[in-house]
């Protein structure tokens, strides 16, 4: 066949993608995943048993790490189409880790350096950075599958974030069990298990998404 056939072929017929074809994926993974991982979450350890924190800093720690998680989605959902920005969500995104930021390092400054070693290193951190990242394999695997529905040119880049997304809903679920009300252990334990499922999504972006 000559090429300029081959070309005429391959061009009839073609209709653009919708943008929410490539969106809905994505909801769905977030969806199946989250739920997926807060049955394995209560299966394994329970929910947390102080009500008065579950109104409270609980509802925050969940509250705010879901913030995360939906401004991270449309970073991902922006990413499957090549040519797209993702400035103003990945702007947002870093806002919100910002915000967080500040948060933790006020609440660094203001406590007593004598209690900070026994607040970090509380004998549930193991706990911590243990579970967070087991609660967002489940997620990670499905937004692996749905992000290659799409076309992401970095693929190191949007695997990071998908593990970053993942372990967001991990430590969201893993807030439904943890007792722990400091700023400075969530700082410091909550981002380094959320920060390793990133890391880990970023080695393997670019075998998974490959497409």
């Amino acid at each position: 066949m000559k090429t300029d056939r081959l070309i005429e072929t391959l061009s009839t017929n073609l209709e653009p993608v919708e943008r929410a074809g490539l969106a809905k994926p994505v909801a769905l993974a977030l969806l199946a995943g989250g739920l997926l991982s807060l049955a394995a979450m209560l299966a394994t350890l329970g929910l947390s048993t102080d009500h008065a924190a579950a109104m409270g800093f609980l509802g925050f720690k969940v509250l705010f790490a879901l913030g995360l998680v939906a401004t991270g989605a449309l970073v991902l959902i922006r990413s499957l189409h090549p040519g797209r920005s993702t400035r103003r969500p990945f702007i947002a995104f870093l806002a919100l880790l910002l915000l967080a930021g500040l948060v933790c390092a006020e609440a660094f400054l203001e406590g007593s350096p004598a209690h900070w070693s026994g607040i970090v290193f509380d004998p549930r951190w193991t706990t911590c950075v243990s579970c967070i990242p087991l609660f967002a394999m489940v997620p990670f695997a499905a937004l692996t599958w749905a992000l290659r529905k799409g076309a992401p040119t970095n693929l190191r880049r949007t695997g990071a974030m998908a593990g970053l997304v993942a372990g967001l809903i991990g430590a969201a679920v893993y807030a439904l069990h943890c007792p722990a009300d400091s700023l400075l252990f969530i700082a410091v334990w909550y981002s380094a298990a959320i920060g390793f499922c990133a890391l880990v999504g970023a080695l393997a972006g670019p075998r998974t998404l490959r497409w």
